[in-house]
């Protein structure tokens, strides 16, 4: 198999004064202009072509096909990839059937907790290139690949070793046993962390695994599949297919399938409900989200706007439980959007292996077009919009950070999925009012509340119909606390015990 060296490069990270640019409302602000400083790509090797992961072997697909996976940032190729037909997928699944039946399910819980730990190290040793991996196949900036998803994916698998033979403390009184093979479809926006989430508590369990990543990144998962290879893992405990749609709803409806996890779009979601209404598959969907951020007029201002600014545009608003929505109390309205105008001018949109990018690039053609419909759509319904004086390269798929004011209920904007660094804000007056603009969504997964009252914080957390509150913070995740949602942004939860529940029957 032939190998592609990516090429290094060099800078020194620093920093030189800029002249000072014109502010908002007429001020003048200071911003620094950085050398830059990109992460160095020499210790990564990337595949030409990667083949499917089944039983424990890499092999090639029997429709003979294959697809470009690119790097959002630059529109280059990086690999061909292989594509799953229903044969390919069969083949997986009878795989992960025989490992479950001859080898998995009778493993001590202490052996399978062995594997898993395993992993866990073989993947922090290598965090540097799935950091840099992950960059370069879904557009996120270094910083956050390399300082929170890879770390928090070995942070999951670790956790869930620790679990593999404590399940009788998981569940006291109660005898679980494992489920069978697990169907696991994950999306682009967190690839090597969704594979984490899926994959450590259902090994843990004592289930076998077929998981399909997104299409649009599938390398890290297959760069997974390597360190699983590694890892002496049973033959078939875990397969990775890749693919389309089609893959996808090819694994939902094998008959061998005793379980489906999906975190996607809520239209696929209904899909795969109807596909498994009246059979026996277990299910947990995490779907899609229009968060709320809730600010107070006694909150941290400082410490919210920087919240909004993570919670929305360090991850590009490609995150399902992305702040899009903001509610700010009316007598601190004018000094909130202030501060977040003065905010958003001093981020820096570009090169996402760049360690000084904050918003990189839109993961593909596709969902870049999506943002540019709602925002010309938003402009259209009548809302103001606000975008900072920033020059995006002129190659790749990138979008300015966008606020959108004077919005109402009725804006598709405020009520519908955007997935981009786009911002609608509405102010308020009562907490009844803004208990009612926030749950008036058909989606439920997340919210974050601002406030120096732990009073507001607790009866809000009653109140709002989402799987997540954060308080005077946001997008804070841990292996052992569960996430989730409510209404169409799915079901069932995933980390903590919780995740384990999902994997087990009784």
């Amino acid at each position: 198999m032939s190998t592609i060296k990516v090429s290094k490069s060099k800078t020194v990270a620093t920093k030189t004064a800029k002249p000072l640019v014109k502010g908002v409302n007429n001020e003048r602000l200071s911003t620094w202009n950085y050398v830059a400083a990109p992460e160095s790509t020499d210790h990564i090797q990337l595949q030409s072509q990667y083949q499917l992961f089944i039983n424990g072997k890499f092999v090639k697909p029997s429709s003979k096909k294959y697809f470009d996976t690119i790097n959002p940032a630059t529109e280059q190729k990086l690999a061909e990839v292989a594509q799953a037909n229903a044969k390919d997928i069969d083949l997986a699944v009878k795989s992960a059937k025989n490992a479950y039946d001859q080898t998995w399910s009778k493993m001590k819980p202490t052996e399978r907790a062995k594997y898993i730990f395993r992993i866990a190290r073989l993947m922090q040793e290598r965090a540097r290139e799935f950091a840099v991996i992950e960059t370069m196949d879904g557009g996120k900036p270094i910083r956050e690949s390399r300082d929170i998803d890879i770390p928090l994916a070995c942070n999951h698998w670790f956790y869930y070793a620790g679990w593999a033979d404590k399940l009788d403390y998981a569940f006291p009184g109660r005898k679980a046993k494992s489920l069978g093979v697990a169907g696991q479809i994950i999306p682009w926006n967190f690839p090597l962390l969704m594979a984490a989430w899926k994959i450590a508590p259902a090994l843990a369990c004592g289930n076998t695994v077929v998981l399909k990543p997104a299409e649009t990144t599938p390398l890290t998962a297959l760069k997974l599949a390597e360190i699983i290879q590694e890892s002496g893992l049973p033959d078939g405990v875990v397969n990775i297919v890749t693919g389309y749609g089609d893959a996808g709803a090819e694994l939902v409806n094998h008959p061998l399938i005793n379980k489906i996890a999906f975190t996607g779009s809520t239209p696929v979601g209904k899909s795969i409900q109807k596909a498994i209404a009246g059979t026996n598959k277990r299910a947990t969907l995490e779907l899609g989200g229009k968060a709320a951020h809730i600010i107070f007029d006694d909150a941290p201002i400082d410490q919210a706007v920087e919240g909004i600014i993570n919670g929305i545009f360090f991850n590009q608003g490609h995150v399902c439980c992305a702040g899009s929505r903001l509610f700010i109390q009316e007598s601190i309205a004018s000094i909130v959007i202030k501060k977040l105008k003065q905010r958003m001018q001093t981020l820096m949109v570009g090169d996402p292996l760049d360690k000084n990018t904050d918003i990189g690039a839109i993961n593909s053609k596709e969902q870049l077009e999506k943002i540019n419909y709602y925002v010309k759509l938003g402009e259209k319904e009548g809302a103001e919009m606000y975008q900072p004086n920033c020059k995006l390269p002129s190659a790749g798929y990138f979008f300015k950070p966008t606020l959108f004011l004077h919005t109402s209920q009725s804006h598709r904007i405020m009520q519908e999925e955007i997935f981009g660094p786009v911002l609608a804000i509405q102010t308020f007056r009562t907490i009844e009012e803004v208990i009612e603009k926030a749950n008036n969504i058909p989606y439920g997964l997340s919210a974050g509340v601002w406030t120096d009252k732990g009073s507001k914080i607790f009866n809000l957390t009653t109140k709002l119909r989402a799987g997540v509150v954060w308080a005077n913070t946001y997008n804070k995740f841990d292996p052992a606390s569960p996430f989730g949602g409510y209404k169409e942004s799915g079901f069932g939860r995933e980390g903590g015990i919780h995740g384990l529940n999902a994997y087990v029957k009784f």
